[in-house]
């Protein structure tokens, strides 16, 4: 029977970067263990279907510290495939010199290590897992790649969702009379737009109603600054993403906090959502906050 789960087996060298590569696939919201018992797979599987948790996606770390157990691997996928759960498998390459850096850099020993040098448990383990790199889906060598490089080619390969949706995006409104919110990224002043404070028609209201929207929208002075900071914002977000940024704050500010901010920030948000951005939340700090 089909099944809706979806396995992605990751191995390789060690040293490669497997465990930054979990931490990655935790973010796409996979469920994640590192070093689970190669007989211990489908019977996880197995819970997986049966379970009530909506575990739907899961990244199992396998690596040559499954010792004797490692021979086992393609007997526990090929029971995997016949319970009808689609799998894939992740190696992860690196050069020896980069290895060997890595294993400098950080003192740990490798895995395999015994009366010989690095390079030789290095060579052991290549000769080991050559089976399992012949039998991958994808490989990536790591060796010229940062962190964020590594992050950007797992999204890629394995992200559900268009990667500009994966962003969280924060918009906030407040008055400049309480303060920049703290967590603000990127902060626009606009104080310098018409006030509806001074129309006494619209002053009782707020940025929330239809009417005092409209009066602040339909200005020139609003569509030019809101065309140019959209253009800002455009180029700046997949930037925060390629260097691994998961969240971004916006925040507008006026002198109350009541109108012209919330009727920028709200007209954001509905931008990043045509953008097709899903991950966008509007937040009006100091709308309430009037004396």
């Amino acid at each position: 029977m089909k099944s809706d789960h979806q396995f992605v087996i990751i191995t390789g060298i060690s040293g490669a970067g497997k465990s930054h590569v979990l931490k990655t696939f935790e973010e796409l919201g996979y469920f994640c263990i590192d070093n689970l018992p190669v007989l211990l797979i489908t019977k996880f599987a197995e819970i997986c279907q049966q379970t009530d948790a909506n575990i739907k996606r899961v990244a199992l770390v396998i690596d040559i510290r499954e010792g004797i157990f490692f021979d086992d691997l393609f007997n526990e996928l090929d029971t995997l495939k016949n319970l009808g759960t689609p799998y894939s498998i992740l190696f992860l390459e690196a050069s020896d010199d980069v290895l060997l850096r890595r294993f400098s850099e950080t003192r740990r020993k490798h895995p395999l290590s015994g009366s010989g040098t690095v390079l030789d448990s290095i060579q052991i383990e290549r000769q080991k897992l050559r089976k399992i790199l012949n039998s991958a889906d994808h490989v990536i060598d790591t060796s010229p790649l940062n962190v964020h490089e590594l992050k950007d080619r797992i999204f890629q390969a394995f992200s559900p969702i268009e990667k500009k949706s994966r962003m969280k995006i924060t918009i906030n409104s407040f008055s400049y009379r309480y303060g920049i919110p703290p967590d603000s990224d990127l902060v626009f002043d606009v104080r310098f737009l018409p006030n509806p404070h001074y129309v006494e028609d619209l002053r009782p209201y707020t940025g929330m109603d239809k009417k005092v929207e409209e009066y602040v929208l339909e200005f020139p002075l609003t569509k030019n600054f809101t065309n140019k900071s959209w253009k800002l914002i455009e180029f700046l977000i997949p930037a925060y993403i390629k260097e691994g940024r998961a969240y971004l704050t916006i925040s507008f500010g006026c002198t109350g906090g009541k109108h012209r901010s919330v009727v920028i920030a709200n007209e954001f948000c509905r931008i990043l959502l045509k953008k097709k951005y899903t991950e966008v939340t509007v937040s009006h700090r100091d709308i309430g906050w009037h004396r």
